[in-house]
């Protein structure tokens, strides 16, 4: 008898040496998959699902990717049509958009959806999802949908029962988080918070918690783990030359660090980018003269954060800093000296709940603590807030206005109307650009104000009106700066209310 003829096997994909080869042994929870563009971060996701396809999970093992929009998803499953048919499998897509998912013949299902806003999280409350994927998510302006959506990263699989040898029972099913990203993005901050700024690349990062486990109804300690993987595109070598000089030829200078470097380290994805500069517009804390003027501003929120600003608007008299330098503005300048903002984690958009009159209180007190320390002289006077105050009851029968002034704390209405959006976002942008030239009234933000001075800079423009701010984003600190620079005494007014309420 002649030998059996061996099986050739025929390589459909092997990750490339580096990030791709990294992510596809990773082991942790959640992964980010970061880095330059080009890669290959979206092969390398759909990669990751598929190796856990037709090995015994069955129905068990679904995933999802997730993206803001329907049509930024075309990348992916064009090259989902590229590879998986390729590996003989009986695997079929369904395109129509109520499907929009690959099916196996054993039951594993790969879904591809749109996830915007926060109401769309109901669409899948309840599914069970071990691998959820992210397609670039910085383009997400806080963390809400992601942080809601890892409620469904679960499964029911139990190894003794579901295993199809029960001799040989399977591994545990591996719950993943798989997000793919680059910096720069309107959700730029939240996660550099999350993953870039806790650990350097290829650093695991360890949560342990002590929980109730139904399984073995006994507590327990339950570790999870993070990871970000760092990828370039030098370690692409399918990628062409042509495209690496596109990236090269970028001008916006803080595009060109995060798209060709990778780096973080950029101001990024926001309406103010071209007029933002740390070094210039944030102030170390200094004691305010007497003779400027001293006043707040507020936007309500419960659901979502509140955000109170306290203001001092310079007269043209000199300050000092606490190294001795002098710090002299011109007159109408506005610095943010204090504020009080109401949410637990910035970037989650998610507030505290917080009555009304709790935070009348709260402000009560915080302007005694200012004048007590010294920072300020004199009392602040009622400043802009949202005219929804005036409407909005908080628990009761009584607008929000009226229990805020049973403790003292009264406003005057913030201009909106026709426009007034609009106008805000230009008027903001003029005080810093007046800030950056040293020119006419800027507006500063003292150091200590982290919710200014890490939701501002990013804030990003509506995609479909660029002259105003994208609203599911975390404006709220925005909301009381914009109330309070509309309220000022800008020259450059009487101009832009005419371009925007003709």
């Amino acid at each position: 008898m002649s030998a059996a003829q061996p099986v050739e096997t025929k390589i459909v994909w092997k990750p490339l040496a580096g990030s791709q080869a990294l992510l596809m042994s990773c082991p942790c929870n959640h992964i980010l998959y970061e880095g330059t563009r080009g890669p290959g971060k979206t092969d390398a996701q759909l990669m990751f699902f598929r190796k856990h396809v037709g090995i015994g999970y069955g129905r068990f093992w679904r995933g999802v990717i997730f993206d803001r929009e329907y049509k930024n998803l075309d990348d992916l499953i064009s090259k989902s049509l590229r590879w998986f048919p390729q590996f003989f499998d009986g695997a079929r897509f369904l395109s129509s958009r109520s499907d929009y998912k690959w099916v196996w013949p054993d039951g594993e299902e790969l879904l591809f959806r749109q996830v915007k806003k926060a109401a769309d999280y109901w669409s899948y409350h309840g599914q069970e999802f071990p691998f959820i994927g992210w397609n670039e998510l910085s383009k997400y302006p806080t963390s809400e949908m992601y942080d809601a959506l890892m409620s469904c990263n679960r499964s029911s699989f139990i190894p003794s029962e579901h295993s199809p040898n029960k001799e040989a029972p399977l591994p545990e099913i591996p719950l993943v988080v798989l997000a793919t990203t680059n910096p720069y993005g309107a959700g730029h901050n939240w996660v550099k918070r999350t993953f870039i700024d806790v650990a350097p690349a290829g650093v695991v990062v360890k949560k342990t918690t002590d929980v109730f486990n139904p399984r073995t109804q006994k507590r327990e300690d339950i570790t999870k783990t993070q990871v970000r993987i760092f990828g370039s595109y030098k370690e692409n070598i399918y990628l062409s030359p042509e495209y690496v000089a596109e990236l090269e030829g970028i001008t916006d200078p803080n595009k060109r660090k995060a798209w060709l470097w990778g780096d973080w380290d950029v101001v990024a994805g926001g309406a103010f980018d071209d007029v933002w500069n740390e070094a210039v517009h944030i102030i170390p804390r200094f004691k305010i003269p007497k003779g400027w003027r001293l006043d707040r501003s507020f936007d309500w929120g419960s659901t979502h954060p509140f955000s109170v600003g306290f203001w001092a608007e310079a007269n043209g008299e000199e300050a000092t800093f606490p190294d001795g330098r002098t710090f002299c503005p011109p007159r109408g300048s506005l610095v943010r000296i204090h504020e009080h903002y109401g949410s637990l984690n910035l970037g989650t958009n998610r507030g505290i709940k917080r009555s009304s009159t709790d935070v009348a209180k709260d402000i009560v007190k915080l302007e005694k603590q200012l004048l007590a320390e010294g920072w300020v002289e004199g009392k602040f006077r009622p400043g802009p807030a949202d005219g929804q105050i005036y409407q909005m009851t908080d628990k009761g029968s009584e607008t929000i206005a009226k229990k805020m002034e049973d403790q003292k704390v009264t406003w005057v209405r913030a201009d909106k109307s026709k426009g007034s959006r609009k106008i805000g976002l230009e008027l903001v942008r003029t005080a810093l650009e007046n800030a950056l030239r040293g020119e006419g009234p800027g507006l500063y933000i003292m150091e200590h104000c982290t919710a200014a001075r890490s939701t501002l800079p990013t804030l990003p423009r509506d995609d479909d009106d660029q002259d105003d701010i994208d609203t599911d984003a975390e404006d709220h600190a925005y909301d009381d700066i914009r109330y309070r620079v509309v309220a000022g005494s800008n020259r450059s007014a009487t101009v832009i209310h005419a371009k925007f309420r003709s």
